[in-house]
């Protein structure tokens, strides 16, 4: 079996936004309060984190996650990456180094964003993450025996990468798919994807270029993502196509 916890639905700002009296941050419904996107994903015996958004520590704490073996990177923006510190938590429970997948150009970016992670020698040596980082291209790849096939998108100008384990993917932060990826997404129970907001943005897709997606990939359940302040859950949710719905903090999806 396979559970997928949506630790995050938000986009970089969060929702509510700072400084934003607007309906949605305003809003008293929890399924408007939206901390940054992140995923954890349970398959077979591996605990697998995709990003580690600012919210990590609360969102771990809030939805019960206790252990993690491995994480994912999509891209390095401060929103997927900024909660890696709180990785420590897991390097005392694990007692080893944790492996941390990303492209180069996302690695090369966690080395500057976190040098002192990664600094030769240290008289706080417990002040710091302990990181194995692990480059990662376009072919699957293993975590334990878990097979990971990145999926290559585009975030605007910016290559980033989906992830799918089994008959799951999840595409964050994304404003274009190829050809190639849309073969790589065929025959999926569950899919996590990208939906900013109702307006189109340059470097998202909106919520309608996003059921255009969803409905080519055919999962048998959709559910959107990094989502902004402009969608109000209850006004939304119920205008979607059947099998799309828009996730929300803390939704646990077992298939």
């Amino acid at each position: 079996m396979t559970e997928v916890v949506i630790l995050g639905s938000g986009t970089s700002h969060g929702v509510p936004m700072i400084g934003c009296a607007c309906g949605v941050c305003a809003s008293c419904d929890p399924l408007d309060k939206r901390m940054r996107a992140s995923v954890f994903l349970r398959h077979g015996d591996m605990n697998i984190l995709i990003d580690t958004s600012p919210e990590l520590r609360l969102q771990c704490v809030a939805n019960g996650v206790t252990n993690v073996d491995a994480v994912l990177f999509t891209h390095h923006h401060a929103d997927h990456v900024v909660g890696l510190d709180d990785l420590r938590r897991f390097n005392w429970i694990n007692k080893k180094p944790m492996p941390c997948y990303g492209s180069r150009r996302t690695l090369e970016a966690l080395r500057t964003m976190f040098s002192y992670a990664f600094a030769a020698a240290s008289d706080s040596p417990h002040s710091r993450p302990r990181l194995e980082l692990c480059e990662i291209r376009t072919e699957p790849f293993n975590v334990g025996a878990v097979e990971v096939i990145p999926i290559p998108l585009m975030h605007g100008p910016l290559p980033v990468l989906g992830f799918r384990v089994g008959r799951f993917a999840y595409c964050t932060d994304c404003s274009f798919i190829s050809e190639d990826s849309f073969g790589l997404l065929e025959e999926l129970d569950v899919l996590i994807l990208d939906a900013l907001r109702i307006d189109p943005h340059p470097t998202h897709f909106n919520i309608e270029q996003a059921i255009v997606a969803a409905q080519r990939i055919g999962a048998k359940q959709t559910y959107f993502t990094h989502i902004a302040h402009q969608i109000k859950h209850a006004d939304v949710s119920s205008t979607l196509p059947e099998g799309i719905h828009l996730g929300y903090d803390g939704l646990r999806i077992a298939f």
